[in-house]
């Protein structure tokens, strides 16, 4: 009798401190409180299965997504380089086709994402305004699609070097 007590307390033990150790895994992770329901990280269980918007042609895996106990499921998208002063605009937009998918696919509109850079997290509100610049963008790249002569859109050589169609762009900076 005694052994099982013992047994049955060193199991309850055992159980609290992993589950005190994945809450400071998450914590550090950046992401906000509630249960890790998809990664796509390799961390927890991941989840190779890509969300689908089929109306929109919309595709993505998010890093993470938490759903909290009210409900609300937050997607998560972690950036490996240092925070800049303010997210970069195609990181918004990233996050914003996430939370798309999330209303399209769990039938929950979230009302914020989190960008989680190497150094810092950004909570973006996930709002009518940057939706429809979502929706906007989408447009204007399935307009693009078949267009054979589109410009190159920026004037970073750093990015222009890691492209793969470097070899057959006429428009390289490096």
């Amino acid at each position: 009798m005694t052994f099982n007590i013992t047994f049955i307390a060193i199991l309850l033990l055992l159980t609290g401190l992993a589950w005190a150790w994945s809450r400071r895994l998450q914590a550090r992770a950046g992401l906000p409180p509630g249960s890790v329901i998809y990664a796509d990280t390799g961390a927890w269980f991941p989840n190779h299965t890509p969300l689908y918007a089929n109306d929109l042609h919309l595709v993505g895996k998010p890093d993470y997504l938490i759903e909290q106990s009210d409900g609300q499921i937050i997607p998560v998208e972690v950036k490996s380089s240092r925070a800049p002063a303010a997210p970069h605009t195609g990181h918004v937009l990233q996050l914003a086709a996430y939370c798309l998918l999330v209303a399209e696919n769990f039938g929950v509109r979230p009302t914020y994402g989190v960008l989680q850079y190497k150094d810092k997290a950004f909570a973006i509100d996930y709002d009518d305004d940057l939706e429809d610049d979502l929706l906007n963008l989408l447009a204007e790249m399935r307009a693009d699609l078949y267009d054979i002569d589109l410009d190159r859109d920026h004037t970073d050589w750093r990015r222009c070097a890691r492209c793969s169609l470097g070899a057959v762009c006429d428009q390289r900076l490096a």
